[in-house]
């Protein structure tokens, strides 16, 4: 392993059980999605070298990323440093695990597999925007890191990049890659009356801890993909100044000021 973390694909190890279970993942992800994801991943999948037969090549998806963001998707053996993760992003080189999960672990893993971080994420570094956003956001979070900022730059990361959604003119759409991978959140991110679903306030989303072990309890909506790259540009500092005060708030509450596009009921997180 290098000292950033990075190792070699090694594609040609991956077993047959290995890419059956990409097979298996690939296809129901795949017939699920549209009407749920947002055009510009299903446009970024439609370029891209992925098909349900076997697990990707990273070196085949380069010499299409590459060219058209600037991104690469590099090998990591897991989880990686938090700032080896935003060095890598502020180069624009995505780190993805190199191995699947199981074919007993489909509809739940703990740590990012390569079909989270590229079926997930790929898609969506192919457009423009969501490629300078995530590059802006690895150069703010070695930032954060050094002002002990971290945690409340982390939710911005999580509520849109991981858990994002959007609304399109067709209606409610995902872009985020923790639901663009996962059978079940994928319905239940748009579709569900159980979650709250908040128009995306910047303070707001940094003050409000996520679920890392189940669904979402509530998601926050951008009106436009256009609005990252506002995001990323903004002088974070005033902000920063003001989470001084320690204040955060659970996932599920619903505050004065909200913009609220959907006052969940919550039956899914109050059932026994």
């Amino acid at each position: 392993m290098a000292d950033d973390y990075t190792i070699p694909q090694h594609w040609d190890h991956y077993t047959a059980q290995d890419h059956a279970v990409w097979k298996t993942l690939f296809e129901r992800q795949t017939a699920l999605l549209p009407g749920l994801a947002c055009a510009e991943f299903v446009e970024g999948m439609r370029q891209l070298p992925m098909a349900a037969d076997r697990i990707p090549n990273f070196d085949e998806l380069n010499a299409t990323l590459k060219p058209t963001t600037g991104w690469q998707v590099v090998a990591v053996p897991g989880l990686v440093p938090d700032e080896v993760f935003f060095e890598h992003l502020a180069n624009r080189r995505f780190p993805s695990g190199n191995f699947i999960r199981g074919a007993h672990q489909l509809d739940y893993l703990e740590e990012p597999d390569v079909f989270h971080d590229v079926f997930g994420h790929v898609p969506m570094l192919m457009h423009p925007v969501m490629a300078d956003f995530i590059q802006l956001y690895g150069e703010a979070g070695l930032r954060a890191q050094r002002i002990g900022k971290l945690t409340e730059l982390a939710r911005v990361y999580w509520y849109t990049v991981e858990f994002g959604l959007l609304q399109e003119a067709q209606g409610m759409r995902l872009y985020g890659a923790g639901i663009a991978s996962s059978f079940t959140e994928s319905v239940f991110s748009v579709q569900s009356p159980s979650p709250n679903r908040i128009a995306f306030d910047l303070e707001r989303v940094m003050r409000t801890n996520y679920r890392i072990d189940d669904f979402q309890e509530s998601y926050f909506v951008l009106n436009s993909l256009d609005d990252l790259l506002e995001l990323a540009r903004i002088d974070f500092d005033p902000i920063y100044a003001r989470l001084n005060d320690g204040v955060s708030h659970p996932p599920r509450r619903i505050l004065e000021g909200d913009v609220v596009l959907h006052n969940g009921t919550h039956a899914y997180s109050q059932q026994p």
